[in-house]
């Protein structure tokens, strides 16, 4: 077998962990797989969803972290961008793994890859390039960069492309961040310790998942076990200055500390710390979030 070309790069086993906002009813992800395929053959995709919530950066942001401790080597392809057409930023960027092997993150400039990143790495993102981007065709709007930007890249990475080559070199510390969730100690009225913290993620059963971890809980004293309320505010009467949706959860909802499901009744809410690490309000056999009147965003507080 003759050996590669100077000017070729040399093939690489790649995969490729691909999220987006795109839904499955279009042919967008379609089109991006054949992208990929079409330029860098036998690269494995593995679709982690595309069912994020339209624009939702920070939904993007939570599933990647969530997922990226269980993927391994390869590409993450994310593109949850509400500001495509615009002038920001293509990026990719490189993370060391701590087992060993690399992990590129390549999407938009929007805070949807950064904390994924560095969960990844478990250091800071050192390794950054804004991606070359050709000229729109006059026919056409530059609405699609999953296809025509960040598809290509993937591809170039999958075949052994060096980063370097594939744009200009950033600073890592120019990347957009997004503001992370909110858990804050506190006092009521009354009082009893509390935590207020916000629901990062609502999962299709219905779980609430705060931005509170269980290390969180530990430095606040939430016990693990009994009973502990749920309040939708700080105080009753509080005023919604923080910009935050007001829930419609009543003061004093019973939240039975349990380590699984199973030890609910049918029904009952309990607290219980999620399969990543994360406080999580849930329900027996019923959708919490239901019952509850609580979608992502919102504040609640644990009070003991």
């Amino acid at each position: 077998m003759p050996a590669p070309s100077p000017s070729q790069p040399s093939r690489t086993a790649g995969t490729v962990f691909f999220l987006s906002d795109y839904g499955t009813q279009d042919e967008f992800v379609g089109v991006v797989h054949a992208v990929i395929a079409a330029r860098a053959p036998g690269t494995t995709v593995i679709d982690l969803t595309h069912h994020i919530p339209p624009f939702d950066v920070r939904a993007g942001s939570h599933a990647l972290v969530r997922a990226v401790p269980h993927l391994g080597p390869g590409v993450v392809l994310g593109v949850v961008d509400p500001g495509v057409g615009t002038a920001r930023r293509g990026i990719a960027l490189e993370v060391t793994l701590p087992a060993g092997g690399r992990m590129c993150f390549v999407g938009p400039d929007n805070g949807l890859l950064v904390a994924a990143a560095e969960a990844a790495g478990e250091a800071p993102i050192s390794s950054v390039v804004e991606l070359h981007r050709d000229a729109v065709p006059p026919d056409r709007g530059a609405t699609f960069d999953g296809r025509d930007v960040f598809a290509p890249a993937v591809a170039e990475l999958c075949l052994g492309t060096p980063l370097t080559a594939l744009g200009e070199p950033v600073d890592p510390l120019s990347l957009n961040r997004l503001i992370g969730g909110v858990v804050e100690q506190g006092r009521l009225h009354d009082g009893r310790p509390c935590l207020r913290t916000e629901v990062t993620w609502v999962d299709h059963f219905g779980n609430l998942q705060l931005a509170a971890t269980v290390a969180d809980a530990r430095v606040a004293g939430i016990p693990a076990s009994g009973t502990i309320e749920l309040h939708a505010r700080l105080e009753s009467g509080r005023a919604d200055v923080d910009g935050f949706p007001r829930s419609l959860v009543p003061d004093g909802v019973q939240l039975r500390c349990v380590e699984a499901f199973g030890e609910l009744q049918q029904g009952e809410f309990g607290l219980l710390v999620d399969s990543n690490g994360h406080l999580a309000v849930v329900a027996g056999e019923a959708s919490a979030s239901h019952w509850l009147n609580v979608v992502a965003g919102e504040l609640l507080v644990l009070a003991w």
